[in-house]
């Protein structure tokens, strides 16, 4: 472990940093701006290039999965002179990073174009007095980028990136949590177990790969009934605070009339607005998002493969934590073998940044298909859309790596719970493996 435990801790630090410079995928999207303003405005970066459109819109969707682009940014024109909306088409949902260079980009464009018309009034009006704070404010700018998914069917589905990225990230961490946690407990009943001398007794009446899997599934089941105990409660919230607010909201227009409504918000010339009949009251608006993000989530889909991953995961680590338990005499003579063990998991948590920036690239799809960080990083994604076959893919390499890591700890388990007062290495576990 002198050796090995600098390479580990190492990785943890290099690999992140290669993996995240060689999964820079270039993304291309097309821009239809109706407005005129923000025309070659957007400059190609590293990962990101820009081309213009002069279609409409409609054929710019019906043609976009033939496209190959990334995405479509489409900005409306509206009734105000300068736009703060702006709709953003893709397959899936668009990366945080796109979204972001997006919505800066064009609010410097619209905040350069406030201060200029508030320096030309202030040239024409010598008697107003010169408020730097005002003038600040006033050219302060919100925009609002809103994601649409395009489904294979050609239907449009209000996605949010967001809410996407909370999810993956609790689930990640969850997830991480709960494997260390849960397999922690297996390793500690071992060691205890082996420390009492109970084991021999119990192991008259049962195999050994009976005992280690009866203390995997039964630690693993406790675990299970908790997080299936935490979705109810928190449905019968939501279900409850839901019903509260139904029927509050007013009629929601379409998407993009919303986007082209909301638009009146900011209008810092005070022109003239649109029937303020049409529009939604800001209380009753901000709740029906609050409830449509909620809604736009997959929650049977999240869960189920929350519990999936989960089992599966904690059984492959279970498995090898057991093997860690039997093959030592204290908790203390654990931490040479817990290490190599446990940076894979930790890799992932590291390497999460990298997975809500790009949820689609390289970096994420091999990390959520390698079985020993695929729980992680798979568990972050879905939350952003995964294709299917990489979803069964990652289940497949997952359950077989489990069958394989569960054969080699059978083998640990049963020739190091009977063994005391050896300190055990690599080499010692090796030979055990060859019996």
């Amino acid at each position: 472990m002198t050796i090995l435990g600098p390479l580990l801790m190492a990785a943890i630090v290099i690999v992140p940093i290669y993996m995240a410079t060689r999964g820079n995928e270039m993304k291309t999207v097309a821009v239809i701006d109706q407005t005129g303003i923000f025309f070659e405005k957007f400059k190609d970066t590293d990962n990101i290039k820009f081309h213009y459109l002069v279609s409409d819109i409609g054929s710019a969707k019906s043609g976009f999965r033939k496209s190959g682009d990334y995405a479509l940014l489409f900005i409306p024109k509206t009734e105000v002179s300068i736009p703060t909306n702006a709709i953003l088409y893709a397959e899936n949902n668009v990366s945080i990073n796109v979204k972001s260079y997006i919505r800066n980009v064009m609010t410097k464009q619209v905040e350069d174009m406030k201060l200029e018309a508030k320096l030309k009034d202030l040239q024409t009006d010598k008697n107003n007095p010169l408020n730097v704070e005002d003038i600040l404010r006033s050219v302060k700018t919100i925009i609002d980028v809103n994601t649409i998914k395009i489904t294979d069917e050609g239907k449009e589905e209000k996605s949010y990136t967001e809410i996407s990225m909370v999810l993956g990230t609790f689930a990640g961490i969850l997830i991480y949590f709960f494997i260390f946690m849960f397999g922690s407990q297996v390793m500690r009943g071992v060691i205890e177990e082996k420390t009492n001398r109970i084991i021999e007794v119990i192991i008259s009446s049962v195999k050994p790969f009976e005992l280690m899997m009866g203390k995997i599934i039964g630690v693993g089941l406790v675990g299970l009934t908790q997080f299936l105990l935490w979705v109810v409660l928190t449905f019968g919230i939501v279900t409850v605070v839901t019903s509260t607010f139904a029927g509050k909201g007013a009629h929601k227009p379409s998407i993009e009339q919303t986007v082209i409504q909301n638009a009146t918000k900011y209008n810092p010339d005070n022109l003239a607005m649109p029937d303020s009949s049409a529009l939604i009251k800001p209380q009753d608006e901000g709740v029906n998002q609050i409830f449509e993000a909620l809604n736009s989530v997959n929650f049977p889909v999240m869960i189920g493969a929350f519990i999936f991953f989960f089992l599966f995961g904690y059984l492959m680590y279970g498995a090898l934590f057991a093997a860690i338990g039997g093959a030592v005499d204290s908790e203390a003579d654990t931490q040479q073998f817990m290490l190599p063990i446990t940076v894979p998991l930790i890799l992932s948590i590291v390497m999460m940044q990298y997975f809500i920036q790009d949820p689609s690239g390289q970096v994420a799809f091999w990390f959520s298909v390698f079985p020993l960080t695929a729980p992680v990083a798979m568990m972050i994604r879905i939350p952003f859309g995964v294709p299917y076959w990489q979803v069964a893919l990652s289940m497949g390499l997952l359950i077989i790596t489990f069958l394989g890591t569960t054969w080699m700890a059978a083998k640990i388990y049963r020739t190091g719970i009977l063994m005391y007062g050896k300190k055990v290495s690599y080499k010692e576990l090796w030979k055990w493996l060859r019996y």
